[in-house]
């Protein structure tokens, strides 16, 4: 009989590797019920976790099992009601499937038990935004230097001995014992030489003193060159390391919101769930992104966090007038050469007379030749205006970098968001 054991100090289901692993196998299953999920919350119970029910049968795994195996002979009791070939009645029940259990029974006379577990905070926000990322983000010039990473710069002779260059080092001092031995080597060899003809002469002819004297010439140069160190302080190199200034990828999002007296409460909630999305993705996955949140109806407003999410200001539409204060806060703080520059809009598509006209002009003029991206979502249920129609031709002109949807009801923003900023390929390697 064979046995598997387990030997892995964290077995039987418990480690956080596990989980990954099963969060990653069931991704499809996961990611469905997440989108439901985003579509009921509320605007203030967006970013908590979630409880997530898979149907048993997609867990099922394969298993090992000892088959009996040989020829085996079985006795199978009868019964007194049934012969071979009859038809087996389907029995009477409370249920709606016939059957004799409790509660509704499926009508195809199958059911499936489900499996219920509870995402984490992060990991329910990792499956809403997972392949989404900002488009067109690029390294800009270098712009206050804060950004910079270590590169080689040659060899220095100080230095902590973490970065000792033992290679150059070892180089060093074989160079340094060469040039140190060879005028003694040099100085031996001739004494070697002359100790040699010195010996050869007739015994007669041999001065015992300038032999003696010789021996010890080179017992001084060999105990010379034994003294010269294998390796000194003064071969030690270190690998010199130097911050070098890296471009900047940088960005700023511009969150401009319409919050006019023609958009509904109904509408605003809307807004706020997408923009929420928005500040949820740029604050998880982006860690040098700046956020600057801007209201609007017949003036516009930079505001903060908790103003542009919950103030209950409103007025009239000119929608000019966010545009043009968010041309000048670029002007003012954001060099285009400097950051990349986004800019998400919702409005319901209501505004004054000719301003629409107005609005097209300071975005093809002035606005998209310095922008990355511009995202604009209408949010009504009735045909498009003025406004829809001068943006369509922004989007003509700037394709690539001018992106319009609409969002009739709450269960559009999840998918109108993934499509606005889905990701593109080429562009994770400006990533932060």
């Amino acid at each position: 009989m064979s046995y598997f054991i387990d030997r892995r100090s964290n077995a039987r289901h418990k480690s956080a590797v596990n989980r990954q692993r099963f969060l990653k196998r069931y991704q499809k299953h996961i990611k469905r019920a997440v989108e439901d999920s985003v579509n009921r919350r509320s605007i203030t119970d967006m970013e908590r976790g979630e409880k997530v029910s898979i149907p048993g049968r997609d867990i099922s795994e394969p298993v090992f099992r000892h088959g009996k195996g040989g020829r085996r002979t079985v006795v199978s009791p009868g019964n007194r009601e049934f012969a071979e070939g009859d038809r087996m009645r389907r029995p009477h029940g409370s249920g709606g499937g016939g059957g004799s259990g409790e509660g509704s029974a499926s009508n195809q006379g199958e059911g499936v038990d489900e499996f219920a577990f509870t995402l984490s905070r992060d990991e329910f926000l990792s499956f809403i935004f997972d392949g989404l990322e900002l488009p067109h983000l690029e390294r800009k010039q270098l712009a206050d230097m804060a950004e910079s990473r270590p590169v080689r710069a040659g060899l220095s002779r100080q230095g902590v001995p973490a970065r000792m260059n033992i290679v150059r080092s070892m180089r060093e001092a074989q160079a340094r014992r060469i040039a140190m031995r060879a005028p003694i080597r040099r100085a031996l060899l001739e004494a070697q030489k002359a100790l040699e003809e010195e010996e050869r002469k007739d015994p007669v002819l041999r001065h015992p003193g300038r032999i003696r004297e010789l021996k010890e010439e080179i017992e001084r140069l060999e105990k010379r060159i034994e003294a010269v160190p294998f390796i000194d302080t003064y071969d030690l190199r270190y690998n010199h390391i130097t911050d070098q200034p890296q471009p900047s990828n940088k960005a700023v999002m511009f969150c401009v919101m319409d919050v006019s007296g023609s958009m509904t409460q109904n509408h605003k909630d809307i807004a706020k769930r997408f923009f929420l999305l928005l500040y949820l993705f740029l604050e998880r996955d982006y860690e040098r992104v700046e956020l600057v949140f801007i209201r609007h109806h017949t003036s516009a407003r930079e505001v903060d966090e908790e103003a542009f999410f919950y103030s209950r200001e409103t007025g009239g539409t000119i929608v000019s007038s966010a545009l043009h204060l968010l041309d000048e806060i670029i002007e003012a703080r954001y060099p285009p050469a400097q950051w990349n520059l986004y800019v998400a809009q919702a409005s319901d598509g209501d505004n004054w007379d000719d301003d629409s006209v107005q609005c097209r002009q300071i975005l093809s003029d002035a606005l998209m030749p310095r922008l990355q991206y511009y995202a604009y979502v209408e949010i009504t249920p009735h045909a498009h205006q003025a406004l829809w129609e001068e943006y369509t031709r922004v989007q003509d002109r700037y394709p690539e970098r001018f992106a319009m949807r609409q969002i009739v009801q709450p269960g559009d923003i999840y998918p109108v968001f993934r499509e606005l900023f889905k990701s593109r390929q080429g562009s994770q390697e400006a990533r932060s």
